[in-house]
């Protein structure tokens, strides 16, 4: 039986008397890709908030990986393997891609600027070598050494994904990555973060961009209003009369599952046979 590598159970986040988020009960089996969709207002970041620790929870729980984390810090639980990614690229514009990724990577402490004045932090060969397995399942090598305001926005939206694998995490949080991206774009995402589950991870998606989402998850979760409106598979989701009323509209859900049958042919004629 495939154990949840996250699970929340009636986590609530209240900001002066409003439930952004009211009795949210979600699951994230071990190797799976799972999203979070909803209109704008509906929670979503709070959420991520909520569980890497960011802001505090009213109520209820989030267990990661079979251990109670509401009291932890955003460290500690990023410790634990619970890493994410933010809206804003947030990348350090006078690092290298690389200098950006081993930033992430290795462990800081109080003496770690002490320690980097002086050009004497050790080398790590097990964070170096993750640094370089980040930049490669996201096609980063050939601009390892670029500076990130030398890339085109696509490719620096990967930088932010790949910094977040450099930490080697067990459930990455993806807090619209495809934001910004064109569809071509956000196609060549979804099929680089599918091969995130290759690599003993699990992922929990959210994002606007619902081919984008429809192709890629194994389940999806819809949030309205700060709570959770509908659950289930791709195809499920695409047919749910409510997600449809309070996300989608009939017309825009037509054209959003089309985009995703899309996407899925695309990837399907590039595996070869």
């Amino acid at each position: 039986m495939t154990k949840n590598i996250l699970e929340t159970d009636g986590l609530t986040v209240t900001f002066g008397g409003l439930n952004a988020n009211d009795s949210v009960d979600l699951a994230v089996p071990e190797g799976t890709f799972v999203g979070l969709i909803g209109p704008n207002g509906a929670g979503k970041t709070t959420f991520i908030d909520a569980i890497t620790g960011y802001v505090g929870m009213s109520a209820g729980t989030a267990t990661f990986d079979g251990e109670d984390i509401g009291a932890l810090k955003p460290h500690e639980r990023a410790g634990k393997g619970l890493i994410r990614t933010f809206q804003s690229l947030e990348l350090f514009e006078d690092l290298s891609v690389r200098d950006n990724l081993l930033v992430a990577g290795y462990p800081t402490k109080w003496y770690t600027f002490i320690l980097d004045m002086l050009h004497m932090t050790p080398k790590n060969q097990e964070i170096e070598e993750r640094v370089d397995w980040a930049l490669d399942i996201l096609n980063l090598t050939d601009v390892a050494d670029a500076m990130p305001t030398d890339l085109p926005h696509g490719r620096r939206k990967l930088v932010g994904v790949a910094r977040a694998l450099a930490a080697k995490p067990k459930l990455i949080l993806l807090d619209e990555p495809a934001a910004g991206l064109d569809t071509t774009e956000s196609t060549n995402l979804g099929r680089q973060l599918r091969t995130f589950l290759d690599h003993d991870m699990s992922v929990f998606l959210i994002d606007h961009d619902m081919g984008l989402v429809l192709s890629v998850c194994d389940y999806i979760y819809v949030l309205d209003f700060g709570q959770i409106i509908a659950q289930g598979t791709p195809a499920e989701i695409r047919e749910d009369p409510a997600v449809k009323a309070a996300y989608l509209g009939e017309q825009a859900g037509e054209v959003q599952a089309q985009e995703a049958d899309r996407i899925r042919e695309s990837q399907q004629e590039e595996v070869p046979s």
